[in-house]
């Protein structure tokens, strides 16, 4: 480090600098015309006559008209004129002076003492000051060099004293006034020299990166430039074509025009002004500009959309009776429906009543049924029979609203919604538009879709849908919207409100028969690699397909299992084990598809029947697949090793946990009334299991399955293989209504029941189950449950029922 000592006392006139400052080692240019500079360099003069040597002054910063602590001793080296031809005065900075007191002197100018500070360095300099030197010398060097000083570069290079270099910063213009004051008051050499280099590093980091940024802003003009050069001579080159061939480059020029196309559009006269809007702005946004973008886009989807687009229905009524007939069996509710909704279609074209209120004469339906059914191929068969184009649209697992009304315009990557979408994909305002799975939209963080469903599926609203992309009004009052639904349940009431209700139950023996031979045998003959005349399946073959090795609502296991049959048979001919043409009658489906999977217990061996020991009882279900048969089994405890109180199993809901509640309340309080033994449900524990324990039940039709089978089970009388029931109890022994009559007959019909036990007051159901069906059931519709216990009990001693096998 230096040290610092005070040489000797020196009394000087004051020579301010406003705003500049002056390191030793400088040499700088004073005007003469300030006066307070001419008064301290004259006061100087005077001074140095009556001394030997050059005049020496005191130069102080002054900054806001306070003066630095330290000053320079400098030099009057010269007096004369400057370059304008001004007095001036070249004064040379020669070594740091502490300022003092005040002091008189000759002349105007003011005297102060000061005391000069010596600067002392070790000798030879430490590795690191070395080290720093060089680093002043090498930032110091590529400073000079970036502006074009090289000549000042070899003078920066020889200076060799640490004091001299870091004051020789002083010269740099980038340093503010503060900066210099201080280097000027740092007077240790190695300090001041380390604040020099770290103030010319951070200037040439600042450099960096205004070069950078400098550079990048200039690419950008050029790019910009570069680009408006090009269109311009685009333009050019297609306006001499234009003048060359005609008007044979103007589809070209035309799909540029934005104005143009929109003009042209056959649009509606609010959606026209909105593009025209939109067309205003995109020609004042720059070619640069993301609204640009957006806009170029919003005008492609609007001069997409097909709206005044729409295809004739065909008022070909037995014509559209007949291919709805052709390509689906059964399903007469929907046909008879899509049947009146033509009919309904053709009057009010011929009246001139098209559209009323605004509003054409769309159509909502929702087709609720089990799967495999045919809800999803039946949209494509009534488009078919209406002479309407056919959008399918998937909402199973959809959890976006923005999904069904679309994305804000300022979202990147933003589309309209699935409804536009598929009116854009039709190219039609009216065509069959098939919502599937519509129960199995879930909801979250990002919206509820099912209601931004709400106002497509009103018939009063949907004249007016705005998607949140296009923000203009749609009328989407002429689709025909057919939604598809498992499970009605699932469906929001006010989603299930605005769609009117057609059930498919499922089909028939019969009607599986008939789908089976007319749609998917050729359909896997040809998937197969195999024809017609190669392979003929019997109807008695298909019929025990659809009875015995599949049982379902639909088809769909029905058609797998015809498939693999079919493979089977390839395979074998194909092995050499079998010839073609071949016929598959019954006995061949055991060698080809494996055994039966659903024997009815009426065609079991009696003693291996489910209802052959007292205490069970056949009931009948609706699920999610349609209807089934449900077992009940009761039992009582030994009273030596189980306590009294009732025992449920089998995953049941809160409402069947209270049906086998009342059933048991029923018994205790009427068992003498029907001969049984009541006094065992006192002392003994009653345990009502329903099997398939890890299926959930719930629901109050199960209720007189309970009591028949509590009642079998105190009675010992068995319950009768051949018949099932359904109904709720009441604690005075009334049976109740319930629903899902039609899906719970054809379920019994399906597992060969023959006879079924129903509440009297859903005896008006029997007309929504079809002829066949109800001709092979012997139905009972019954208001007591006496009278259940009389249809279905065997009579005492019996150890079989005594019933015939079903068909």
């Amino acid at each position: 480090m230096a040290d610092e000592s005070t040489a000797f006392t020196l009394v000087l006139p004051v020579l301010p600098l406003d705003g500049e400052v002056v390191l030793p080692g400088m040499v700088v240019p004073l005007d003469l015309s300030d006066a307070e500079v001419r008064a301290a360099v004259e006061a100087a003069q005077a001074a140095a006559r009556s001394e030997s040597g050059k005049p020496k002054v005191l130069l102080v910063p002054r900054i806001d008209g306070t003066y630095a602590r330290t000053g320079v001793l400098g030099t009057v080296e010269q007096v004369g004129r400057l370059a304008d031809g001004d007095p001036g005065a070249l004064i040379r900075g020669r070594d740091r002076v502490r300022i003092g007191a005040g002091t008189t002197g000759p002349g105007a100018a003011l005297w102060v003492e000061g005391a000069q500070v010596e600067e002392t360095l070790p000798d030879p300099l430490p590795g690191q000051v070395t080290e720093l030197v060089k680093e002043y010398k090498a930032l110091a060097s590529t400073w000079l060099k970036k502006r074009g000083a090289w000549q000042v570069v070899d003078r920066v290079q020889a200076i060799d004293g640490v004091s001299a270099l870091a004051d020789n910063s002083g010269y740099s213009p980038f340093l503010t006034a503060e900066q210099k004051i201080q280097l000027l008051e740092t007077t240790d050499p190695v300090a001041r020299l380390k604040l020099a280099t770290q103030q010319l590093r951070d200037h040439l980091a600042e450099q960096d990166v205004a070069e950078t940024i400098a550079k990048d802003v200039q690419e950008g003009v050029d790019k910009q430039q570069r680009e408006f050069l090009l269109r311009r001579q685009l333009e050019a080159v297609r306006k001499e074509l234009r003048q060359l061939n005609g008007d044979g480059d103007d589809a070209a020029e035309e799909s540029d025009d934005y104005r143009a196309r929109v003009e042209s559009a056959d649009l509606p006269e609010k959606v026209r002004e909105a593009a025209l809007k939109e067309v205003d702005k995109l020609e004042r946004a720059s070619d640069q500009s993301p609204e640009g973008s957006w806009i170029r886009t919003w005008l492609d989807t609007v001069l997409e959309l097909p709206w005044n687009e729409r295809t004739e229905d065909a008022y070909d009524i037995q014509g559209a009776k007949e291919i709805l007939d052709a390509e689906h069996a059964g399903l007469d509710d929907v046909k008879e429906r899509i049947t009146e909704y033509l009919a309904v279609r053709k009057r009010r074209g011929e009246r001139g009543l098209g559209v009323i209120g605004g509003r054409r004469g769309g159509a909502v339906l929702a087709l609720v049924g089990p799967p495999g059914v045919g809800k999803t191929s039946l949209g494509e068969s009534v488009a078919h029979a209406m002479g309407r184009k056919f959008v399918r649209v998937a909402l199973g697992g959809v959890r976006d609203e923005a999904e069904i009304r679309g994305h804000r315009r300022t979202y990147v990557g933003a589309l309209p919604g699935r409804v536009v979408r598929a009116i854009k994909e039709a190219g039609s305002m009216n065509p069959v538009v098939l919502l599937d799975e519509i129960d199995k939209v879930g909801s979250d963080f990002r919206g509820d879709p099912a209601a931004a469903l709400l106002e497509v599926l009103d018939p009063a609203q949907n004249h007016t849908f705005r998607d949140h992309y296009l923000e203009v009004e749609l009328d989407l009052s002429d689709v025909v919207f057919l939604a598809t639904a498992n499970v009605l349940e699932a469906i929001p009431e006010a989603l299930a409100d605005r769609m009117e209700i057609v059930r498919l139950d499922g089909y028939t023996e019969d009607e599986k028969v008939v789908i089976a031979r007319d749609h998917l045998l050729p359909r896997q003959l040809e998937r197969a690699g195999l024809t017609g005349e190669e392979v003929v399946l019997d109807e008695g073959a298909l019929r025990k397909l659809a009875g015995e090795y599949t049982r379902e609502a639909g088809v769909r296991t029905l058609e797998r299992t015809v498939a693999r049959l079919l493979r089977k048979v390839a395979a074998q001919h194909e092995l050499g084990e079998r010839e073609l043409p071949f016929t598959v009658r019954e006995e061949d489906l055991r060698g080809l598809v494996g055994r039966p999977h659903h024997v009815p217990e009426s065609a079991q061996d009696p003693a291996e029947r489910r209802t052959a020991v007292p205490g069970v009882a056949t009931g009948l279900a609706v699920t999610g697949a349609g209807g089934d048969v449900l077992f009940v089994e009761a039992s009582l405890a030994d009273p030596e090793t189980g306590g009294a109180g009732l025992t449920l199993t089998g995953q049941l809901g809160d409402v069947m946990k209270e049906s086998a509640q009342i059933a048991l309340s029923f018994l205790r309080g009427h068992g003498a009334e029907l001969e049984l033994p009541v006094a065992d449900l006192k002392d003994r524990g009653v345990h009502i299991h329903f099997p398939a324990g890890a299926v959930p039940k719930d629901g109050p039709s199960a209720g007189i399955t309970m009591t028949t089978a509590l009642a079998s089970l105190l009675s010992g009388r068995l319950v009768r293989t051949d018949v099932a029931m359904t109904g709720e109890v009441s604690l005075t022994g009334r049976v109740l209504p319930i629903g899902g009559v039609k899906q719970k007959l054809l379920a019994a019909h399906r597992a060969g029941v023959t006879t079924v036990i129903i509440p009297k007051r859903n005896e008006a159901d029997l007309d929504d189950v079809p002829a066949e069906v109800l001709e092979k059931l012997d139905v009972h519709a019954v208001t007591d449950v006496r009278q259940v216990l009389e249809l279905a009990l065997a009579p005492a001693g019996a150890t079989a029922p005594e019933v015939p096998v079903a068909a």
